[in-house]
């Protein structure tokens, strides 16, 4: 199930750095870690459904790859970022 709406733009706008900003390294990690919360908990209930768990760690590996690319741009952004989210840093 894809994110609402309105759920949506409360997080575009949380995370977004201008007034029109909606595809932001901050925001695409935000909106995929909505997406991967929501994910692990189908998959605590639902054990057998693999399509959904190939498609969990694809998203992992998306977000791995652009939170990289923070951290290697903009390291101030990437440790304000993580501890919004409550991602473990490596």
């Amino acid at each position: 199930m894809a994110l609402d709406t309105a759920k949506k733009q409360e997080i575009i706008q949380k995370f977004a750095r201008g007034e029109k900003d909606t595809g932001s390294s901050e925001v695409q990690i935000a909106l995929l870690t909505q997406r991967i919360s929501y994910l692990t908990d189908h998959l605590k209930s639902n054990k057998k459904d693999h399509s959904s768990r190939l498609g969990l760690l694809k998203l992992v590996g998306q977000r791995k790859h652009l939170l990289k690319y923070l951290k290697r741009t903009q390291y101030e952004r990437y440790v304000k970022l993580i501890t919004e989210l409550g991602i473990k840093d490596r």
